[in-house]
């Protein structure tokens, strides 16, 4: 089937659906058919606009034809042409990528779970660095950042940390960046001003509700334990610590950061169903993934993403190939924007091809 036949299909079934929906059907199959003429709506706004602009451009192109015009009709039209024929590219591209399956995913929240990798003190002083960029990034996109769980060092670096993202399609602008984070700077430590690299993960799963992923409790084991933690952590002598085990995958969430144990329950089954519903994304979507490894990036936590080299002061995507030279904007300020709509463009560009 041709692109033109294609959109000629779905605008026949848009307006199918807009006959049977005003017939006065009822119950289930209007609910049914609704949510089917919501979704294609966008799609048709897209194709209208497009076939409109082509039919725009073949009259104008006929009118350019003409033997009885003036000269200055003949440059606006001519103009018009011009305009049409930049225009139409990009509409295209509009209604192609409205075509393209959507990630479910995309429009909800995230977790964000960042661990120190290799590179003992200074890579949890890393790990820090990046949780707090993404909460700046959270601040600039008026999202909500709450925090889930903090293992410190007790001199500044986190062990490992995790948050929930909320707002508006967070999961699609965060998603690329899964992977390993590395540095490349010298350790306030270092007398020698050696510049030392380290490395952090970085895991961003989707928020998980109940009705996304069905966990059952025979398929968990629960172990509570008295919270421990060095410096001016919370130290507490009940059994506040709570370590879940989904048996079926081996997942193991533990949290000890609430004085609660059933607030530490809380926060690790909401961790654990988004790393449960994860996992299962990933197996649906592996012959997918294939195809794609190599390009935007499979969100593997082994993959190497991005470098940050302070004593350059530049920030450099390996899968895109971008390099920045305004380290302090985007690891203080959290300004990751151009980052994350290359990374998107690119991703829609390979999908489209």
């Amino acid at each position: 089937m041709s692109f033109s036949d294609n959109l000629t299909k779905i605008l026949s079934k848009y307006q199918e659906l807009s006959e049977k929906l005003a017939s006065g059907i009822m119950g289930e199959e209007f609910i049914k058919l609704s949510k089917e003429y919501a979704d294609l709506e966008e799609i048709v706004v897209t194709i209208t606009q497009y076939n409109k602009a082509v039919a725009e451009l073949q009259d104008a192109k006929e009118m350019l034809k003409e033997a009885n015009i003036d000269n200055d009709t003949y440059s606006l039209i001519y103009e018009e042409v011009h305009r049409l024929e930049n225009l139409i590219p990009n509409l295209e591209r509009a209604v192609k990528l409205s075509l393209l399956p959507k990630d479910k995913a995309d429009s909800k929240n995230a977790i964000i779970e960042i661990r120190a990798g290799t590179g003992g003190e200074e890579a949890a002083l890393f790990a820090a660095t990046l949780f707090n960029m993404y909460s700046r990034y959270a601040e600039l996109k008026n999202w909500r950042f709450e925090i889930l769980s903090i293992s410190d060092t007790g001199i500044g670096g986190y062990k490992e940390a995790s948050a929930l993202i909320k707002g508006r399609d967070v999961f699609s602008k965060l998603k690329f960046e899964s992977g390993v984070h590395r540095v490349q700077r010298i350790p306030e430590t270092e007398s020698n001003g050696r510049i030392h690299t380290s490395a952090a993960t970085v895991a961003v799963l989707p928020e998980a509700e109940e009705v996304d992923i069905k966990i059952d409790e025979k398929d968990l084991r629960i172990d509570r334990y008295r919270a421990s933690g060095a410096g001016g952590q919370h130290v507490n002598t009940t059994e506040s610590a709570v370590r879940i085990t989904h048996l079926p995958t081996g997942i193991v969430v533990a949290l000890q950061d609430e004085k609660s144990q059933h607030k530490n329950k809380e926060k690790a089954m909401k961790i654990l169903r988004s790393r449960v519903y994860e996992a299962e994304r990933h197996k649906k979507n592996m012959a997918r993934a294939e195809v794609r490894k190599g390009q935007v990036g499979s969100g593997d936590r082994s993959e190497r993403i991005r470098t940050y080299n302070f004593p350059q002061g530049r920030v450099s995507d390996h899968r895109i190939n971008l390099t920045l030279y305004k380290i302090e904007e985007i690891v203080k300020n959290g300004q990751l924007d151009e980052f994350i709509e290359a990374l998107i463009s690119d991703d829609e560009a390979r999908k489209l091809s």
